[in-house]
């Protein structure tokens, strides 16, 4: 296939992931600013307790993972009759194990958050907030094993429209159940977390409905998983839970390194990671595309192929944020400025901005060619990868730089910057290497 024809899959797969992506940034900032209007507390008790749940969610948001590869595998087989036999055993687990973890978790939801704050205030309108948010954990699961699923037959375009019809609805009854308008009732910061989790399970209904109405070819909702298949999916699918929930664990202990340091570097340090997260996105959204491609190769039984679909993609990802990097390094005052106001925070974080757009093209690598390894199915040496460089090496190094000998947040992003190298530089090691094209599923 010529490099323009490749280049052209690519995007069509990436794009509506993006864009979903991207809605998701703005759906943020508008829950936000509707609780911001309640109150400092209830705010900063939703910014707690919508951390917890991540955290809670992770443990079911890797099995998309195992669903993108063993699905992207058998459509490249050519076995489209039971290719959607993945998703069916995924959605059987979650439904298993995230059910009666939410009842636990919601039961102990006030004894949670005392544990990470000590203002009474914060403890219950966050208490009130996760409770409600906590039963929707095993709809989030399910969302995302959908996302895997749509990526790995190609129909990406039905989570971005999903992804938009969830985060309207969102809105939507968050305006109404936060401030009880139209005869709704007022419930403040406990209709913020209904909001979202009836906008979770309206998802979660969409994405059942558009699955039954145009993949039943492809065997969804037709049958059971079949036992193989269940178990399979699951040891894919553990390694990549785990590597999201260390890697969300890993961000709490780096706030809290960087607060040991000071408030504007806190300060600093959250608009930092908030720019980075955005900018990011186009190397997830190629990543992830990159396990669809290199998946259904395998399939094809294309070894060769599935290795250049990892490059091919990689190269379009670091060109992308290439362009995004940029105004980082050349303006970093003015994208501050946006977010800070104080002189003190924007000179602390001006250096570590330039970090960040010198680096995030290492980071299209590391990022691209991670997510096309657990297509293939290596989920277990990414999950290595990336705990042993975040826990082993960068928090480490990050709390020896910063409070303890004192050289501040501009030494901290640095570290982060060469451990973020050193991490891509391994992916791409393990990509040439190859091994990943023995690995057999099910």
């Amino acid at each position: 296939m010529p490099k323009k024809d490749r280049y052209k899959q690519i995007l069509s797969l990436a794009l509506p992931i993006l864009g979903g992506m991207m809605s998701q940034n703005i759906l943020n900032l508008v829950d936000a600013a509707m609780v911001g209007y309640l109150g400092t507390a209830q705010l900063a008790a939703v910014g707690i307790a919508s951390f917890i749940n991540f955290v809670a969610a992770a443990l079911f948001m890797g099995m998309s993972a195992g669903v993108q590869a063993m699905v992207a595998r058998r459509i490249g087989e050519g076995r489209q009759k039971d290719a959607a036999n993945p998703l069916n055993g995924a959605l059987v687990a979650i439904l298993v194990t995230a059910i009666p973890l939410s009842i636990v978790l919601t039961l102990y939801a006030e004894n949670i958050m005392a544990w990470l704050n000590d203002d009474p205030e914060v403890i219950r309108y966050g208490s009130e907030y996760l409770e409600v948010r906590l039963m929707a954990i095993f709809a989030v699961g399910m969302n995302f094993c959908y996302r895997g699923y749509w990526s790995a037959i190609k129909l990406t375009g039905f989570y971005m429209r999903t992804l938009l019809i969830m985060h309207s609805l969102n809105i939507v009854l968050n305006y109404l159940l936060i401030y009880g308008k139209f005869g709704f009732p007022e419930l403040g910061v406990a209709g913020a977390g209904l909001g979202t989790a009836l906008s979770m399970f309206g998802g979660t209904l969409v994405y059942t409905y558009l699955a039954l109405r145009h993949t039943r070819d492809f065997g969804f909702g037709l049958h059971l998983p079949h036992k193989e298949t269940l178990i399979t999916v699951v040891r894919i699918s553990i390694p990549s839970s785990i590597q999201q929930l260390f890697f969300a664990m890993g961000f709490t202990i780096l706030f809290w390194i960087v607060g040991q340091v000071g408030t504007a570097e806190l300060a600093a340090a959250n608009v930092l990671t908030n720019i980075t997260l955005v900018a990011i996105l186009p190397c997830i959204a190629f990543g992830i595309s990159a396990a669809t491609l290199v998946g259904q190769a395998l399939g094809r039984g294309e070894p060769d192929d599935a290795h250049q679909w990892g490059w091919d993609t990689t190269v379009i990802a670091m060109i992308t944020v290439f362009i995004i990097g940029l105004p980082m390094i050349i303006v970093p005052e003015f994208l501050l400025g946006l977010f800070l106001h104080e002189a003190t925070a924007i000179n602390i974080a001006i250096l570590p901005l330039r970090l960040v757009g010198i680096g995030i093209m290492l980071d299209a690598i590391g990022l691209v060619l991670m997510n096309a390894l657990q297509g293939a199915g290596a989920t277990k040496d990414t999950m290595k990868v990336s705990l042993i460089m975040q826990w082993l090496l960068f928090l480490p190094l990050a709390y020896t730089m910063g409070p303890m000998l004192g050289f501040g947040l501009t030494a901290i992003w640095t570290v982060q910057f060469v451990y973020r190298s050193i991490q891509a530089g391994i992916f791409a090691w393990l990509w040439n290497q190859k091994k990943w094209t023995d690995i057999k599923l099910a």
